[in-house]
């Protein structure tokens, strides 16, 4: 087997130079390429849509003052849509293990109908009030198509899509509320 290198000291001194120079360069080449060309997939961010901050009125309910809020709109009659979005809160809430306590859910009356018994008794946490005594929420969607959340300090600061996905707002509460000193 012939030796790759050449016979003469200097050039086989250059040689021995720019291998070991490729063998460190290599890496940071390689990085920029796939840099360059997009390769690596874009960190997943969070699940619900950040808002634009904003204060928002809730109602002067003990339970609420000082917690994360996921607050709901729906009326009364709760169809199996509305069931869905007050099971997910309260799973995810349940989800969040001992930092639970920071977390409260509020359902807001869309309507004079009162939920069944049985729907209440199986929410029981949940605060209920009329509608018309939260103020400074989006209509854009509908208000009754998403799932809010209010911080603490009585900002609304993200909402979750119609038909939430539970797992995925577990992660984003958690990671909110381990990002988070207050409430």
């Amino acid at each position: 087997m012939k030796n790759p290198l050449p016979e003469d000291p200097v050039r086989r001194g250059r040689a021995k130079l720019a291998l070991l120079a490729l063998f460190f360069l290599l890496p940071v080449g390689a990085s920029w390429l796939i840099w360059w060309l997009d390769l690596v997939p874009a960190a997943p961010g969070n699940y619900g849509t950040l808002l634009q901050p904003h204060p928002v009125v809730l109602p002067a309910a003990g339970d609420l003052k000082g917690r994360w809020v996921l607050v709901q709109f729906d009326g009364g009659a709760c169809d199996s849509r509305c069931e869905r979005k007050l099971y997910v809160m309260r799973q995810v809430r349940r989800a969040q293990g001992r930092e639970m306590q920071r977390m409260a859910r509020l359902w807001l009356l869309t309507d004079a109908a009162q939920p069944r018994a049985e729907l209440l008794a199986a929410i029981e946490g949940t605060v209920l009030a009329p509608a018309g005594a939260a103020r400074g929420f989006p209509a854009d969607p509908s208000v009754a198509d998403c799932i809010y959340l209010v911080d603490p300090l009585g900002n609304l600061m993200m909402r979750f899509p119609r038909e939430p996905d539970p797992s995925r707002m577990i992660k984003d509460l958690q990671r909110l509320l381990r990002a988070s000193s207050f409430g």
